[in-house]
């Protein structure tokens, strides 16, 4: 879906294929435009409106039993901008029809049962839009890096994976699968400014350092996890975002384009409408005090 604004159809362009290269992404690239960072802005407040009205159509058809929802699945390494996009993106919608999940470490409790146990009550119910600030994915990326579960575990997991959305998308769910793909220079940039800026510590994890320094091993566990996972039904999007502006802007629209293919509709009165006028009318003296 083109506009002004892109060139070519974004998600066409993000969309992860046969023989994708996670190394061959430049993490500073702004595919389908080349549109600067104003343009960029601009964009993204233009398009909310168009956002926020799929959004209504799709909550108001959930109350006459439509199923479908949507679910945006964000990975990122630290620093690449998944907080900007809640706030620049997902902030502009309607609260009744959004729910975000920031996954952590897991609780003992959580420990206690499959690593799926603590996903599966967050899944969005129908009408709404859902946003996993982190996710399953963490069970395949920092378990798999730091050695946290046996390698056959880590394996078991991709499958079960693949099953768990097979069965989320043929309940109506429409699960965009997105990567925040920064480089390491990038990131050393930005944790250096929190650094800089008492307002920021509060962002500054001593431990995104560690992370950092296995740098190689998690792009690996990346490219293996999307490979792995990346089906028709549930698709991977790779998000180059070195360029914050460019990242917010392409995930608004992926959004938006999902819920166009919903195509979410206002639904009919299960009431008579012409009576209710006349009802209405009636009251139309009522005064107070």
């Amino acid at each position: 879906m083109a506009s002004e604004f892109w060139d070519d159809d974004v998600a066409d362009l993000l969309r992860v294929g046969t023989g994708f290269d996670l190394s061959a992404v430049d993490p500073s690239s702004t595919p389908g435009t080349t549109a600067s960072k104003k343009a960029g802005q601009a964009e993204l407040a233009a398009s909310a409106q168009d956002l926020r009205e799929l959004q209504e159509r799709l909550f108001a058809q959930s109350r006459a039993g439509a199923r479908e929802r949507v679910l945006v699945v964000l990975q990122a390494m630290d620093a690449a901008g998944k907080g900007g996009i809640v706030n620049h993106v997902f902030a502009q919608l309607e609260p009744h029809g959004l729910q975000l999940t920031a996954f952590k470490s897991p609780t003992d409790e959580e420990r206690n049962h499959d690593f799926l146990w603590r996903i599966a009550p967050r899944v969005p119910g129908p009408g709404v839009i859902g946003l996993f600030d982190r996710s399953h994915y963490e069970d395949v990326l920092i378990q798999r890096v730091r050695e946290l579960a046996p390698a056959d575990e880590i394996e078991r997991r991709y499958g079960a994976i693949t099953e768990f959305e097979r069965g989320l998308v043929g309940d109506g769910v429409r699960i965009v699968k997105i990567m925040l793909h920064v480089s390491p220079e990038e990131q050393a940039q930005r944790l250096s400014d929190r650094l800089a800026d008492p307002a920021k510590h509060w962002k500054y994890n001593p431990g995104d350092v560690d992370e950092r320094q296995l740098w190689p091993e998690y792009m690996r566990a990346f490219q293996v996890a999307i490979e792995r996972t990346n089906t028709p039904d549930a698709p991977w999007y790779v998000v180059p975002a070195n360029s914050k502006w460019y990242a917010r802007v392409a995930v608004q629209r992926l959004v938006i384009q999902a819920l166009h293919s919903i195509d979410p509709q206002w639904p009919d009165a299960d009431f008579d409408v012409a009576a209710e006028q006349a009802r209405l009318a009636k009251t139309a003296g009522l005064r107070w005090p």
